[in-house]
């Protein structure tokens, strides 16, 4: 296997660079300053303030960058499709707990991410502020591991989304035959594929079209969930159950003893749907004033989600019925057979499919946000043929190669489900587990080594405290993610995501120590100026 040089990386990006410029007019043609061109120009300011080139069109704006956020989480869509592990964990009391304990934690985590991106704006996100916050003689080992755990959970959580959005409708298909139709490992692949490949085809658009489009989602999404919670409370009203029964029912199916300990299984819902957040971050490259939008999309995104994930998990648990027809519905949705129960055939099909359509949601800006970050390990010269995945689409001015490298990793992953659903199952855990390490890895070196230059978005006084959450309660619940969630244990039911993720940890270690340490010396950038990072707000983001 042959490695790209650092010098070719280089090059590509520095001659798409000068032809993004060639299309830009030369500032003695421009007319007077406006809000939009000093927002773009302070967001090029501060990525060559950190040692890179812009080569991105800077569209993003606030509302677009918030609903991007939202999206990626598709709290409506994702919750339909992990539910599952709350009812197993407890049913009702187990769902809301979880989401309550559980979510807090992903939140500190999320605005842990906020502060550190507010500083160091970059497509690399979370891997690429280790240069900045670890001692220089380490940065080259951690962005080296950091980067491809990163890679690794992203690609399993897109790969995870797109083989959801296929469940999903199927189980629509499944509803309307009135369930004689039984989905197969087959049919969910076959139509991942294709979704995958269409979500690609969105992925070549121009950022420009990305940002119109971006813009709606969020109002499509809290639309179909308002909808959704609406029909429900009104069909099921004479016969839901109480808030009592939502908060102290716990009806455990998983096995282990005690009872209680399954309660944490639930906990995977919420980290898995808000797992993506730093999914904004791979963008600020295309946000205007990255370093207050960002920020700010990823903190009110995930209080937003936090608190509209309480509503509607408490609207599917008092309309809920019997928690054990749910877990053994054959569409294998137990959200669609709630549906189904309460709402009858027809708005079951339809919020269902609506599910599929918020899912698609998920998956859009998923790539997007994939596909930036090997655009930015590969302009570091970490991945191999690095000259190859950087180069930017001189039509969109976007990276054109790695959108489709992207899409073609996510569907050989999903290639697992036809031979095995415990398989596919331990790739999909792996992701929360792999970007959650990822994450933590800088904060630590941000609270031990203290070198973090503050953004203009930070938590002040309360940063360090709830940075101390955010690690304690994501590495504890990295380990409890590795065990199964069933007792007893079958090769049916283990979780192997365990084996997975050591598999991942140890083939970057092999990695680095056969070929990243000899050519790989960390994100190829020059040391921040802080002087040249003052952020100033325009109106019009």
């Amino acid at each position: 296997m042959s490695f790209s040089s650092a010098d070719k990386s280089a090059d590509a990006t520095i001659e798409m660079t000068e032809m993004t410029r060639q299309s830009t007019p030369s500032s003695g043609e421009a007319a007077a300053p406006t809000p939009s061109t000093s927002s773009t120009e302070n967001g090029d300011k501060a990525l060559e303030a950190l040692g890179y080139t812009p080569v991105f069109k800077r569209e993003f704006s606030r509302w677009s960058s918030f609903s991007f956020a939202v999206s990626i989480s598709g709290v409506y869509g994702t919750l339909m499709s992990t539910w599952i592990y709350g009812l197993q964990a407890g049913g009702a009391a187990a769902i809301m707990w979880s989401w309550i304990i559980g979510g807090a934690g992903a939140s500190a985590l999320a605005y842990s991410i906020a502060e550190i991106a507010s500083a160091y704006p970059s497509s690399g996100a979370m891997y690429f502020t280790l240069k900045f916050l670890a001692p220089e003689q380490q940065v080259p080992f951690l962005c080296w591991i950091a980067g491809y755990l990163n890679l690794v959970g992203t690609v399993a959580g897109s790969a995870s989304t797109e083989y959801a959005a296929s469940q999903m409708l199927l189980a629509a298909v499944s509803i309307t035959s009135n369930f004689s139709y039984v989905p197969t490992p087959s049919h969910v692949v076959g139509v991942m594929v294709a979704l995958t490949i269409i979500h690609a085809m969105i992925n070549t658009l121009p950022t420009a079209w990305l940002n119109r489009l971006t813009s709606g989602y969020v109002v499509f999404h809290m639309s179909v969930l308002l909808g959704a919670c609406v029909t429900l409370l009104v069909q099921k009203w004479n016969d839901i159950h109480t808030l009592k029964y939502a908060f102290t029912d716990f009806q455990p199916s998983s096995g282990w003893s005690p009872p209680g300990f399954a309660f944490l299984f639930g906990c995977l819902t919420p980290a898995w749907i808000m797992t993506s957040c730093d999914g904004t971050a791979r963008i600020a490259e295309e946000a205007k004033n990255p370093q207050m939008v960002v920020p700010w999309a990823i903190a009110n995104a995930t209080t937003f989600t936090y608190v509209i994930g309480f509503a509607f998990n408490l609207v599917l648990v008092v309309c809920m019925g019997d928690p054990k027809e749910l877990i053994n519905s054959p569409s294998g949705q137990p959200v669609a057979q709630l549906f189904f129960n309460g709402m009858g055939h027809a708005p079951a099909i339809l919020f269902t499919l609506c599910g599929f359509g918020v899912m698609n949601l998920v998956a859009i800006p998923g790539i997007q946000a994939g596909s930036r970050t090997i655009f930015a390990l590969s302009r570091d010269n970490l991945l191999p043929f690095s000259h190859i995945w950087v180069r930017i689409s001189k039509r969109s001015q976007t990276p054109l190669i790695a959108v489709w490298m992207y899409a073609v990793l996510e569907i050989i992953i999903n290639l697992l489900g036809l031979a095995s659903g415990t398989a596919i199952g331990a790739v999909f855990n792996v992701c929360t587990v792999a970007l959650n390490v990822s994450y933590v890895i800088p904060i630590i070196c941000k609270m031990v080594y203290g070198r973090m230059q503050k953004g203009p978005w930070h938590m002040g006084k309360y940063s360090i405290w709830v940075n101390a959450v955010a690690v304690a309660w994501n590495t504890f619940m990295a380990v409890i993610f590795f065990f199964p969630t069933r007792i007893p244990v079958t090769p049916e039911n283990m979780n192997y995501a365990i084996v997975v993720f050591f598999f991942v940890l140890f083939f970057a270690l092999g990695f680095w120590y056969t070929h990243g340490r000899h050519y790989y010396t960390g994100p190829l950038t020059h040391s921040p100026r802080a002087t040249d990072m003052s952020v100033v707000v325009p109106d019009d983001v």
